[in-house]
């Protein structure tokens, strides 16, 4: 709220990421709906047990109930240009949905439409509402290589990989090119590597950090 944006990308900490590099898990889009006070977040989830994905419309409390590893908060203020664009799209049902792919998996390709994850689906939205002839995922993730975003590679060795996709419906690694996944090689879409774009693009104000000692 005093931050006075409309917009902001909001994160969360729901795993611990650390043996990646990685300090957040989750984004969402938090804006404010027309009466300037209340706050809303729209953000993609994966049906526990499932290889589903859906959106959620919630408010901030419950944004954060899920059962984290650490309780801290993150958020970008995107510029003004930026927001302008987001704010009339995420309070539009039907436009906000329209990039939302129910086949889940929690390392989808970044460049790849076979899967989408939850941090996937907030990027392409990005690209959806900054350039009208974005229509699809295809050409979401096209405009955003244009523009330079760079995906998280993890290094994920082989009995990780072979016991993630037999132990859990929503992880696949069939998406990934063969050679990346022989080499461990997973380039996924992570809050980090947005939130780091979003800097060198100058597109959002530096991170805000809020953390619960």
């Amino acid at each position: 709220q005093a931050s006075a944006a409309d917009v902001v990308l909001l994160a969360r900490a729901g795993q611990d990421l650390g043996r990646h590099g990685l300090r957040y898990s989750h984004l969402g889009f938090a804006y404010r709906e027309a009466d300037g006070q209340t706050w809303r977040v729209l953000h993609k989830l994966n049906q526990c047990g499932t290889a589903d994905g859906d959106l959620y419309l919630q408010g901030l409390g419950p944004f954060f109930l899920d059962d984290l590893w650490r309780f801290e908060a993150a958020w970008v203020v995107p510029d003004a240009a930026v927001q302008a664009r987001l704010l009339p799209l995420l309070r539009d049902r039907a436009r906000a949905v329209r990039l939302q792919h129910r086949p889940y998996s929690l390392v989808s390709h970044a460049w790849s439409q076979r899967y989408q994850q939850s941090n996937q689906w907030a990027i392409e939205t990005l690209a959806l509402a900054m350039d009208d002839a974005v229509a699809s995922r295809e050409q979401a993730q096209a405009w955003l290589r244009l523009r330079g975003y760079r995906p998280s590679v993890l290094r994920v060795d082989a009995v990780t990989r072979l016991g993630g996709r037999l132990a859990s419906a929503n992880v696949a690694f069939d998406d990934h090119p063969l050679g990346d996944r022989v080499a461990g090689r997973i380039a996924t879409v992570t809050v980090d590597s947005v939130f780091d774009w979003l800097q060198r693009s100058a597109l959002a104000e530096p991170p805000v950090r809020l953390v619960q000692n």
